[in-house]
């Protein structure tokens, strides 16, 4: 069991509006998963939202039985959304994590092992990842093989005193 907290946000789309004032561009990434008509877009396509400050991209891909490699990001806040399908993300703090095993500095995306707690998206769920969030998405959940996604990727611009006031205003955020 997982005793460390990180800093991870599952919510639902039709909640959105207690995040937005967390950050101009969290509130702009989910007003996008919201309001947008992903019929318009296929697996590859990049969306600039906010420039490169907040951009989505779609992907379609088979879930994986288990996803040992956790990842995480140093610049980015990691928005996890299902278009369609459902799938379990595995998140933890990065702080457990027990090793670094693959690094891409160029693309903002360190491989880790280590333990991580399952939580399942789709169907409205979203999940937000900072850069102390370990996660490991594309797991498979139930009969879903190949789930589309839309994962959008926001520059860092919250802080932990947003988020301990979020906290005692009872918005589900583990801390």
């Amino acid at each position: 069991m997982i005793k460390e907290a990180g800093t991870v946000i599952y919510g639902n789309l039709e909640h959105i509006g207690r995040y937005a004032g967390l950050s101009k561009n969290l509130a702009a990434g989910l007003r996008f998963l919201a309001e947008t008509d992903f019929s318009k877009y296929a697996p590859g396509d990049n969306i600039p939202i906010d420039g490169d400050e907040v951009y989505a991209f779609i992907q379609e891909y088979e879930t994986k039985v288990v996803n040992d490699t956790p990842e995480a990001h140093r610049k980015y806040a990691d928005i996890q959304y299902l278009i369609s399908g459902e799938e379990y993300i595995g998140v933890a703090p990065l702080s457990t994590m027990t090793e670094e095993v693959e690094a891409h500095p160029e693309r903002d995306i360190w491989f880790y092992h280590g333990q991580t707690e399952q939580v399942r998206i789709g169907h409205g769920r979203f999940l937000v990842a900072f850069p102390e969030d370990a996660h490991a998405p594309s797991v498979l959940y139930g009969r879903t093989r190949k789930p589309k996604k839309a994962i959008l990727l926001k520059k860092r611009r919250i802080y932990r005193s947003n988020l301990a006031e979020i906290w005692q205003n009872n918005i589900i955020i583990s801390k």
